[in-house]
């Protein structure tokens, strides 16, 4: 299939119906029927099982336990750096913010007040800073974690499309991370302020973080806030914030400053959680 067809496929099919119906059925606890799924999905996308902290299909009750899979202590190691990759998956894009706008593939940014829900005031803190995009795709860890120390400041819901966040579609859809459904997460660090978004797509059933539990579903039309100023949620580099329940996009902002991306790093680069990310 086409790119071109691909991303007008997409703008035709009853996205949010795809994924109530598979969120529905990955929620649920089938037995044999659940255990045929994990086994074809496992074939399908050649998933590593070895490094899974339970390795047997038949140790996850349903499709969700399955995806949000642990894996074993000290398979992703951290580097010692000041910023690590928080996840598995694959570099998007990745460079300096021109004053507010995010490069999303050739001919296409988008600004980071609109991704961070209009709020133009902590889009500012991040002009001409850096940013980077990882895509997670069906096969990998689907857990996020800190980049650095960081105590959490706010969250935000933000309702959203939900059309696919691989690449092709990085490449078909206008300004797709600030579209689509997504959760932005503010953070104070020894480097400053950071953002990090998880950006939902299509089956993308639920996204949840480590000290709310599962934002979505219930899916508000409206932007919905969280303030933690008044409460010290502190998470240390490479611990768990979040998980995705199937494959999507983290967005990372930080302000303008002494960073310095890994000289490794390339777009389409696949990357795991804990290696060296900036210094």
């Amino acid at each position: 299939m086409s790119e071109r067809l691909f991303v007008l496929l997409q703008h035709l099919l009853p996205k949010l119906l795809i994924t109530r119906l598979f969120g529905f059925v990955a929620r649920q606890r089938a037995g044999a029927l659940t255990q045929w799924m994990i086994r074809r999905f496992i074939a399908r996308y050649d998933v590593n099982m070895a490094e899974a902290a339970a390795r047997q299909p038949g140790a996850y009750a349903s499709f969700n336990d399955f995806f949000t899979r642990a894996l074993q202590p000290g398979v992703r190691p951290l580097a010692t750096t000041r910023l690590v990759c928080p996840v598995d998956g694959a570099i998007s894009q990745f460079g300096n913010i021109k004053r507010d706008q995010i490069f999303q593939a050739k001919g296409k940014s988008f600004s980071s007040t609109a991704l961070l829900a209009g709020d133009a005031a902590q889009a500012r803190q991040f002009d001409d800073g850096l940013f980077a995009t990882i895509y997670l795709s069906p096969r990998d860890y689907h857990r996020i974690h800190m980049p650095c120390d960081g105590r959490l400041l706010s969250m935000s819901y933000v309702p959203g499309e939900l059309y696919s966040v691989n690449p092709a579609t990085a490449r078909g859809v206008d300004a797709l991370f600030a579209r689509n459904e997504r959760v932005v997460c503010h953070f104070d660090s020894p480097h400053g302020p950071f953002a990090l978004v998880l950006v939902g797509a299509t089956i993308v059933g639920s996204m949840a973080t480590v000290w709310h539990g599962a934002i979505n579903p219930p899916r508000s039309a409206d932007v919905r806030h969280w303030d933690y100023h008044d409460q010290n949620i502190t998470l240390k580099q490479g611990e768990e914030m979040g998980r995705f329940l199937l494959g999507s996009t983290v967005v990372l902002l930080f302000p303008h400053g002494p960073l310095q991306f890994n000289a490794d790093w390339a777009p389409g680069r696949a990357v795991r959680m804990g290696e060296a990310m900036a210094d």
